[in-house]
């Protein structure tokens, strides 16, 4: 890629950032959806591009250059079988346990690399659903029979809609089918397990930067959160390693790469942020000046970013001018929405799907939040539907999925949601709550 090309690109989307990182708000004197509007933008900024989107650009890009089309569509081509395509897609997304958005850049890769819509949407949807961590939160906090309930839910939803979605589409995915059925065989670049070291790192980069705290304060996921730098480290350093070791990139590129990032980790009141930050930068900087396959990877994630970023931002801008930040008010009034959200009947359950689908949760926060409307009167049911709608999708997560696979299938995907979370809630309610 012609980077002095893309010097504008590069430096129009940094100005974007860090306009929304460093905003004085306060001192602008906005008030209503306005408001919410950039403090939505703000906080996204803040808390989500840095230790969710961008390792998750790298990713994507990964698997554009590393993963050969062929490895992709041997575990979730069109033609695989159904149970082991779509067991896959699963575990993935059970691993990897991120927001709505964090899912786009990896699902584009997989999809673009010749995945079956039907396993590719299965990991779509698993990937911010079925997060272990929620799970048992959802549990502790709002009961084990809604705990229970929503586990149940989201992996059979990540299953229904995989194959509703390849059904609907058939015709298409016949098509994608002939075309894989025809991919030589290739030849093995590296083994197997080297693969699973490099992307193994990356994915413990995107999930230890971004653990939680949770609600105790000791046991096994707190001791996990208080080494999450230092573990955060140790899977950079492994990541590191690999690239040396198999992927053409220089030692001496990698030191000087990740010398800043690792005197800031260690210098007294420097927040982690700013080391991972170091960091990611050194590791752009060391791959674009490479040949081969890190300038090849840099070039692939770049991409990416290109298409999503701004759809991203786009989307938050306008889904807190509507919906406003939790506990703030948008240009659509909060007591409508939870004035329509007691008792059980089915347009109260469709307008907590409606209204899930089109907020934007980070992971963990929809718990608190539910928390909260329960308290104030919202049913049983609507919780459940809220629950399995809103942290698989998000307005600006259909933003960019309609860039991606289109917008007919785009509209499909976020109805079978709509529908499948409506009468979930629905018949939860009726029957369990």
């Amino acid at each position: 890629m012609d980077w002095k090309r893309q010097w504008k690109s590069i430096a129009g989307m940094l100005a974007v950032f860090a306009g929304l990182y460093w905003l004085p708000l306060e001192s602008l004197h906005l008030r209503g959806p306005l408001a919410e509007s950039v403090a939505l933008a703000r906080w996204y900024a803040r808390e989500h591009v840095l230790l969710c989107l961008v390792p998750a650009f790298f990713i994507a890009g990964a698997i554009g250059v590393f993963v050969s089309q062929n490895s992709v569509m041997k575990y979730l081509g069109p033609n695989v079988n159904k149970a082991l395509a779509y067991s896959v897609a699963s575990i993935a997304g059970t691993v990897l346990a991120v927001c709505s958005c964090t899912v786009l850049p990896l699902f584009a890769g997989i999809y673009k690399m010749g995945a079956g819509l039907g396993p590719a949407t299965a990991f779509l949807y698993s990937g911010p659903a079925i997060n272990v961590l929620a799970m048992i939160l959802t549990a502790r906090v709002l009961g084990l029979s809604l705990g229970v309930a929503r586990v149940v839910g989201a992996v059979g939803f990540s299953l229904i809609l995989g194959l509703a979605m390849h059904f609907i589409f058939r015709r298409e995915e016949a098509g994608r089918a002939a075309a894989a059925a025809v991919l030589p065989e290739p030849e093995a670049v590296r083994p197997l397990w080297r693969s699973a070291v490099f992307f193994g790192s990356m994915v413990a980069v995107l999930v230890f930067a971004n653990w939680g705290a949770g609600g105790e304060n000791a046991g096994f996921w707190h001791a996990v959160y208080s080494l999450k730098w230092w573990l955060t480290g140790l899977a950079a350093l492994a990541l590191a390693a690999s690239l040396v070791a198999w992927y053409g990139l220089g030692l001496r590129q990698a030191v000087v790469a990740g010398l800043p990032a690792l005197v800031l980790s260690f210098w007294p009141g420097v927040p982690p942020t700013v080391a991972f930050s170091a960091g990611t930068l050194g590791l752009a900087v060391a791959a674009g000046r490479s040949r081969g396959e890190p300038a090849e990877w840099l070039s692939a994630s770049w991409s990416f970013a290109r298409q999503i970023l701004p759809l991203l931002f786009a989307g938050v801008l306008v889904a807190g001018f509507l919906l406003g930040r939790p506990g703030q008010e948008g240009i659509i009034p909060s007591a409508w929405i939870a004035g329509s959200l007691g008792g059980n009947s089915l347009g109260a359950n469709f307008v907590a799907s409606v209204a899930g689908a089109f907020m934007y949760f980070a992971t963990l926060t929809e718990v608190p939040i539910l928390q909260g409307l329960l308290g104030s009167g919202m049913g049983q049911g609507p919780a459940l539907a809220l629950l399995l709608a809103g942290p698989a999708l998000s307005l600006p997560s259909m933003l960019v999925l309609r860039s991606i696979m289109g917008t007919r299938k785009t509209v499909v995907f976020v109805s079978l949601v709509v529908v499948l979370a409506t009468f979930s809630g629905w018949l939860y309610g009726a029957f369990f709550a």
